[in-house]
């Protein structure tokens, strides 16, 4: 045999031991490879969901196989047979997390936390509401899991080598010393890139964009457990002087645009539900949308460049925003979580001027912890679902008509001045509940959710009208402020292709659609004064500061700013976006835009300097939440 015979023999042996070995470590460890490359699927999946435009197989990867890497090592710790079936209820466990960070994503474009698990239990009666997000697709992750069955049953057949005790810790300690090495420094790289997101929790979306589902979820849970035993801890005494000193240098102008012009007034404040800003003065099939907050919005002074900042808690973090100016929670929603706090809010403030004040809301009294919260909050009643009689259902609960018409009955008994804080019901996702919406025509939009949501809205819009008409006739307009707003977004990010046909936009943007995230806001003053359109960027953070300044209350612990008297109208939003009338940074992708043209621009020392106060505010607020540090801090009115 010649020499060349002999290499090319040598190079056939070679390859078929290489894929003798190959095949030897399928078959030895045939269930770890399948797991893996599905575990993988599923989650590379879920990142493509969450990140069409940005998603990359290459760059997710990584993180993806080095937050398996310590599951898998587990498995080995026990003998082929059994790590088979705890691989399988892994691979069950994880199916079932990513349906529902799909099916929650569907809605509220945000990633599942601790915090929002722990708060469901307030969530009753909304199956109708959640069984309108899942889609066919979102069973995709459950179809590995039918045909993995018969295959376990055939590979039982095939022998394998069982690893020795020794062995099975060796592969153990291995795989998970990689996993947590490759992991650990992943996360360390975004710490260092993006200073304070990891700890805050700030940006869950883009947290999971770049590390995983499966990092996410274990980062959100360390997080949820250190800061339960942070919040039982005293903070120390430097962090809460530095939280102090950031109060009482706020930015507080020497201007006093209206200052007591609430003086002795009535406040009715009504937080309208999924009322968007893309409504107003709208008309389809040439019927107007809102007839009714058009006419007031002329009588009134209007803020259009007015957004909604709610987070986990979504309606709840509304009315906690607008009452209290402190950020939504981190995780979960500050209704269950803040209820034994001693807050500063707007209805204990007026309560301490000799206000009475009331909360109203046509649905069980136990949802979003409203019972609980808002005798925190100090409101003197709450009526809920059994303080009315409940003889018309719209949607999800005690329909507008109703529950404003009796509403109104009960606000004409209250002793003045009063506080009366509102929240509609009829106008919630999704939207499907035609009985109550007359014959309001949406032409070519009948049976889409867009189309449902304008009959929804101008239904809510009719009984708002009729509400406003009978306080105008029993005089309480001549001694009330009237505040309107609407709590959080109507149409979806993954519905957002009818609302852009609605408006005529062809090349939507990030920057569009944050623009398209305002809402409604009006102060009505007695007899139409002050009225107006205020282009300022405002927020639900800016409305109690604003109040404040119209009723004379102290403003020492409120983060938001009065829309009347400041010159900066930064908008910051629970993620750690932000928006003014010059730059609206995205956190999600860490991009900055100019307002004005739509361009992005390049990061500056001025810019950075900007966000890092974003994330340092949010963190502020954070604290004064978890420690319950209002009763605590000492700022002096006036500094």
């Amino acid at each position: 045999m010649n020499s060349d015979n002999m290499i090319e023999t040598s190079q056939e042996d070679l390859s078929k031991n290489i894929l003798h070995k190959m095949k030897g470590q399928w078959t030895q460890h045939w269930d770890v490879f399948i797991f893996l490359i599905l575990a993988s699927a599923k989650v590379l999946h879920y990142g493509k969901l969450i990140s069409p435009e940005y998603f990359s197989v290459a760059f997710l990867q990584p993180p993806i196989i080095a937050s398996l890497l310590p599951i898998v090592a587990i498995a080995f710790l026990f003998k082929e047979n059994r790590r088979v079936w705890f691989l399988y209820a892994v691979n069950v466990i994880l199916s079932i997390s990513l349906f529902a960070d799909t099916v929650y994503y569907h809605y509220f474009k945000d990633i599942i936390s601790v915090g929002v698990i722990k708060d469901s239990s307030m969530l009753k009666n909304t199956g109708a509401s959640v069984l309108a997000l899942v889609k066919v697709t979102d069973f995709f992750y459950f179809i590995d899991l039918i045909f993995l069955i018969p295959i376990i049953k055939a590979m039982k057949k095939v022998e394998r080598k069982q690893l020795g005790i020794r062995g099975r810790w060796i592969f153990c300690l291995f795989l998970f010393t990689l996993g947590v090495f490759l992991d650990g420094n992943l996360i360390y790289k975004l710490s260092v890139e993006q200073p304070n997101l990891i700890t805050t929790m700030s940006n869950k979306l883009y947290l999971t964009k770049v590390l995983g589902n499966v990092n996410f979820h274990v980062l959100d849970s360390y997080n949820f457990v250190v800061n339960e035993v942070m919040s039982s801890s005293k903070l120390s005494e430097e962090r809460t002087e530095e939280i102090q000193v950031f109060l009482q240098n706020k930015d507080k102008s020497p201007q006093a645009n209206l200052m007591g012009a609430g003086n002795k007034k009535n406040l009715i404040m009504i937080q309208v539900e999924a009322l968007q800003q893309f409504v107003i003065n709208k008309k389809v099939n040439n019927q107007e949308i809102t007839p009714n907050l058009n006419r007031w919005i002329g009588k009134s002074l209007y803020f259009d460049n007015f957004f909604y900042q709610v987070a986990g808690g979504n309606t709840s973090d509304a009315e906690f925003m607008t009452n209290n100016s402190l950020y939504p929670a981190a995780s979960g929603a500050a209704y269950y979580k803040y209820t034994g706090d001693n807050l500063n809010s707007l209805p204990r403030a007026l309560k301490d001027i000799g206000y009475s004040t009331s909360a109203f809301h046509g649905y069980v009294e136990g949802f979003w912890n409203r019972n609980v919260m808002y005798q925190s909050e100090g409101f003197d009643k709450f009526y809920g679902e059994r303080s009315f009689k409940f003889d018309d259902r719209v949607g999800l609960g005690l329909s507008d008509k109703t529950f404003l018409n009796q509403s109104f009955e009960k606000i004409k008994e209250m002793q003045q001045p009063f506080y009366s804080f509102l929240v509609t019901l009829s106008s919630h996702f999704p939207y499907d509940d035609v009985k109550g919406y007359g014959n309001f025509d949406v032409g070519s939009y009948t049976n889409t959710l867009l189309g449902n949501y304008l009959g929804g809205i101008h239904y809510a819009d009719e009984q708002l009208g009729m509400f406003l008409e009978k306080l105008e006739k029993e005089g309480f307009m001549d001694n009330s402020i009237i505040v309107i707003y609407g709590d959080h977004y109507a149409i979806p990010k993954g519905d957002v292709k009818q609302l852009y046909e609605f408006e005529g936009v062809s090349n939507p943007s990030e920057l569009q659609w944050i623009q398209y995230q305002k809402v409604p806001m009006l102060i009505h003053f007695p007899k139409d004064m002050n009225k107006g359109v205020n282009h300022s960027y405002a927020c639900q953070m800016d409305v109690y500061p604003t109040l404040s300044n119209l009723f004379n209350l102290s403003n020492d612990y409120l983060l938001g700013k009065d829309i009347l008297n400041n010159e900066e109208h930064r908008v910051i939003f629970r993620n750690g976006s932000f928006i003014d009338d010059k730059i609206y940074y995205l956190s999600g992708s860490d991009t900055y835009y100019d307002v004005k043209t739509g361009d992005k621009v390049n990061e500056t020392p001025e810019l950075k300097s900007i966000k890092e106060q974003v994330l340092n505010e949010l963190k502020y607020s954070d604290d004064i939440l978890e420690h319950d540090l209002i009763q605590v801090l000492d700022v002096e009115p006036g500094n």
